[in-house]
């Protein structure tokens, strides 16, 4: 990943992968299949510092609630209590019970217990928000989980492939699915965007296989490696069945998905407690017309720049371009009269340093990347004749006349006879 950020998928794959390799796993031994996870536990540094990234975020803050009573796990749990209460679920989707689920519940309810902490508070922020994308497009909300896995619900996540936001859309899919991705803008990161994003993509992957957990294990590797182990398993098209021949970092993620569903389902039951969110419970949103960087909303209203950054992560830059076209901008609602009323004095704060000072950075890139253009082009001078003009001139030479007086550094119009003016073609 670019930030150095492991998603939790990646360690739990590395835990699964060497257990099950060759057999579906309903048949793995309970013996075999523990004692081989427990022996590759260990957590890479890749995942350290992912963990170390989400207990430090900005949005989240640890402290004691006398609503919650966290503290050790209960005594171990038997098979047949977790099948009860996986059945016990109200979805669509099919939860079964194997050895490969209960090594990720205890993942999250056992070794991994301050992370899932976190990802329980942060929930609270982002279920509503999967809710209403998945409801709108008449999915299972328990796909609300899916982001769990896919970015640990790490808004701004990117994995080494690219992917990115919540639900870790690479470039190519996002953009299928309508979402803006360019050097300022990156709806990946928009939650309630991606979201929506994600349920139309899921829509569809469902219209093809009608059946969820293959649904879910083609969100994660794609449609054609789905297919080509579905041709491997000689056409049947149950998960378990195919299982031994899909990619390696899938294999694990139906499990894991069944492990998230059931622990956010059976937190409390394992004494496990929300973290608390440094989140606005109550926000509003203005569409901007102009140019605004955050740090201008940050410094004239008092907002925290990260509490800017979390609301609108999509402004990769913290760059607003409103003055391409309108965009979103989020706000705790406690500031929405003040932002309209200092709307003009935030506009105007710094924007020689903030704003327009990096408009002409990008128009002197853009001349200089011209000039060196140029430079491997073919120059060439002609000499100004009696009665000639730039646009004559352009125009015998096939350039444009803006062109032609940026080459010879001419500000207005005028040219003498004799002068030498320099023509890149």
């Amino acid at each position: 990943m670019n930030l150095k950020f492991s998603i939790i998928v990646v360690s739990f794959i590395c835990f699964s992968i060497n257990s099950v390799i060759s057999q579906a796993a309903k048949d793995l031994p309970e013996d075999t299949l523990s004692s081989k996870i427990d022996s590759i536990i260990g957590i890479p540094d890749a995942y350290g510092y992912a963990l170390d990234h989400l207990l430090h975020l900005w949005a989240l803050q640890r402290m004691d609630t006398t609503e919650c009573n966290s503290g050790e796990p209960p005594a171990p749990v038997p098979d047949s209590l977790y099948k009860y209460r996986l059945s016990q679920i109200p979805c669509l989707i099919e939860l079964p019970y194997n050895n490969i689920v209960r090594s990720f519940i205890e993942l999250y309810t056992v070794r991994k217990r301050t992370q899932t902490e976190y990802m329980l508070g942060i929930s609270n922020y982002y279920f509503p928000v999967f809710e209403q994308a998945l409801d709108a497009n008449k999915l299972p909300l328990e796909l609300k989980f899916l982001p769990i896995i896919e970015s640990a619900l790490h808004p701004t996540a990117i994995s080494r492939a690219g992917a990115a936001g919540l639900w870790q859309f690479m470039i190519p899919t996002g953009r299928m699915y309508g979402l803006e991705i360019n050097t300022l803008v990156d709806e990946r990161l928009d939650p309630r965007k991606a979201s929506y994003a994600a349920a139309r993509f899921l829509k569809d992957l469902y219209a093809i296989y009608g059946d969820w957990n293959l649904v879910i294990a083609a969100y994660n590797c794609g449609p054609g490696n789905v297919n080509k182990a579905i041709r491997r398993a000689g056409g049947k098209t149950d998960y378990w069945a195919i299982y031994p021949y899909l990619p390696l970092e899938t294999r694990g993620y139906v499990p894991i998905y069944i492990a998230a569903t059931y622990t956010f389902h059976y937190a409390e039951e394992h004494n496990l407690c929300p973290a608390v969110v440094n989140i606005p419970a109550l926000i509003d949103t203005f569409m901007i017309n102009q140019r605004i960087h955050l740090e201008q909303i940050s410094s004239v209203l008092n907002i925290p720049i990260e509490e800017l950054r979390w609301l609108n992560p999509q402004y990769k830059k913290d760059i607003i371009p409103g003055d391409l076209k309108p965009y979103v901008l989020t706000l705790p609602v406690n500031y929405s009269s003040i932002f309209m009323e200092r709307l003009h004095e935030i506009a105007s704060y710094k924007a020689d340093e903030l704003i327009n000072n990096r408009r002409n950075e990008i128009e002197a890139f853009r001349s200089t990347s011209s000039s060196n253009l140029g430079a491997s082009k073919n120059v060439t001078y002609h000499k100004v004749k009696k009665g000639e003009t730039l646009s004559g001139i352009a125009a015998k030479y096939g350039v444009s006349v803006s062109n032609l007086k940026k080459w010879n550094n001419i500000k207005g119009s005028k040219i003498t006879i004799g002068q030498r003016l320099k023509i890149i073609k």
